[in-house]
């Protein structure tokens, strides 16, 4: 999006609004899979940053190591969570241009 592009849009808040809209709907379709330990827990995220799945190996279910199950959904989230925010970067300024970043977590 270049300078032009972005004083049309400055002149129609209407086209702006309908951009801004558009992103929200794919940046929501967003889904992106964090893991840890190598693959011992995934998490599944959406671009509003809910957890939509949680898979565990069975063999990671150690009951006498239950706080090292926990430090691993925590990094598989954290890491779900980063790849949101990286793609909601990228959508964001592939729709925006220079005005992207507005009130969009992570952006």
């Amino acid at each position: 999006m270049d300078l032009g592009d972005i004083m049309k849009l400055l002149k129609d808040p209407k086209a702006l609004e309908r951009q801004a809209t558009e992103a929200k709907e794919r940046v929501a379709a967003v889904s992106v899979v964090g893991s840890a330990g190598g693959g011992m827990v995934k998490i599944t995220l959406n671009g509003a940053m809910e957890m939509l799945a949680v898979e565990i190996a069975p063999d990671t279910v150690d009951q006498s190591d239950i706080a090292m199950l926990q430090d691993l959904i925590r990094a598989a989230f954290n890491d779900a969570s980063a790849k949101v925010a990286e793609a909601i970067k990228t959508e964001v300024s592939r729709s925006m241009g220079g005005l992207g970043g507005l009130g969009f977590p992570g952006a």
